[in-house]
């Protein structure tokens, strides 16, 4: 089953407004629904009452912990959840997601990596084989929740734009992208001016990915269009 945005409401629990601000304008931005809450009560009403696709819940909320929302949560469904937190310690981590947290996010944060990993649970929520969070192509292997590109076992430095990049690319194989498309798909908005950026991104791209940048086989050139990634 394949995840449709426009559909999707997603409930973001954070007593920090730019937070909410900032997570509910891309998400927003990527087609989805956004309702917020400032605090435990709030947010496990909104959830019984909306039934939201998925929760970006806030560990370090006044009264009502994230923990203990997340324990609330997880007796009245199997709602995915998204941990987010300034705390850095291994055993909040480990006590969200053995309360049942899919995912677990450290701020500061990039709001790309947000909606990523929103699309990356949604996507392993309903067994989404086309879309995968994990991709493989040749001896690349890109994880796209972990943010993480390997060639042959290896893994590869990758700048953040460069790797939102090649995310795009390769979750489309085969499908060329104009560079206004690339840029709107990385920054939400096509900047005039700014598509020649596209071409210097893929050059460093190819200098870190292929084999051969001169002759690329995974990242290819379509004359008169843009770029895309070699379908298998």
């Amino acid at each position: 089953m394949a995840t449709h945005p426009m559909y999707d409401l997603i409930l973001v629990v954070d007593d920090e407004p730019k937070i909410v601000k900032l997570a509910r304008d891309y998400l927003q931005r990527q087609g989805y629904q956004v309702a917020t809450a400032a605090d435990g009560p709030m947010a496990l009403a909104i959830a019984r009452r909306e039934k939201p696709a998925l929760v970006v819940l806030d560990l370090n909320l006044p009264g009502m912990d994230g923990l203990d929302v997340c324990r609330a949560l997880r007796r009245d469904s199997g709602v995915p959840i998204i941990m987010l937190t300034a705390r850095v310690e291994e055993t909040d981590r480990l006590i969200g997601l053995e309360l049942g947290a899919d995912d677990y996010i450290t701020k500061p944060f990039s709001p790309r990596e947000l909606v990523a990993r929103v699309r990356a649970v949604l996507r392993r929520a309903r067994g989404d084989l086309q879309a995968p969070y994990l991709i493989r192509a040749g001896d690349l292997e890109i994880d796209l929740a972990g943010h993480r590109v390997t060639r042959n076992g290896e893994a590869l430095e990758l700048s953040r734009t460069e790797f939102n990049l090649l995310s795009v690319l390769a979750q489309h194989q085969g499908q060329a992208f104009s560079r206004a498309q690339l840029l709107q798909r990385l920054h939400g908005v096509a900047f005039d001016g700014y598509e020649r950026s596209i071409d210097a991104h893929i050059k460093n791209l190819r200098r870190k990915i292929e084999p051969d940048p001169g002759n690329p086989s995974y990242v290819e050139t379509v004359y008169g269009v843009g770029y895309r990634f070699a379908a298998e």
